[in-house]
């Protein structure tokens, strides 16, 4: 059993007090566009991986319409790209973390068929971005001494 079987909708607490944490550490050097973009995307692939960690949506009151959010926050975190590097490979190893990542190849090509096709030549490529969604212990020790991306 894993963290997805057990994921206990909590829209109840402040983030700090859940047992899972989301974050995004992104290559701190990354031009802000490309950083952008990478928090973006992983944002997409995770709330495909973990659909629950989007709340209702709500309206305001004046009747307007809200999509819903991640109820868990999403913490974007900055640091090296060896360190992005890093964390990816050993979060990969950790059986009840949802993983997503972005290698830079990602960026550099305007088809998906390409990307995955270089993706599938490449054997170790370099990380412009790092999803992790898992038990918030396990996401702390990976990440809980990097800074905020700024």
């Amino acid at each position: 059993m894993n963290v997805l079987d057990e994921l206990d909708r909590r829209t109840d607490l402040p983030t700090k007090e859940l047992a899972v944490k989301w974050v995004i550490v992104i290559d701190r050097d990354l031009p802000r566009g490309l950083q952008a973009n990478a928090a973006a995307c992983l944002a997409a692939s995770t709330g495909v991986a973990v659909p629950a960690i989007v709340g209702s949506g709500g309206v305001d009151a004046s009747g307007l319409a809200h999509a819903g959010l991640p109820w868990t926050g999403c913490t974007v975190l900055g640091a090296p790209a060896a360190i992005v590097a890093r964390i990816r490979n050993e979060a990969a190893a950790e059986p009840d973390l949802v993983v997503a990542d972005m290698a830079a190849i990602a960026q550099r090509t305007n088809v998906y068929d390409d990307y995955l096709a270089e993706l599938a030549r490449t054997q170790e490529p370099p990380y412009y971005a790092v999803s992790l969604f898992g038990p918030r212990e396990v996401v702390e020790r990976l990440t809980g001494r990097l800074p905020l991306l700024r």
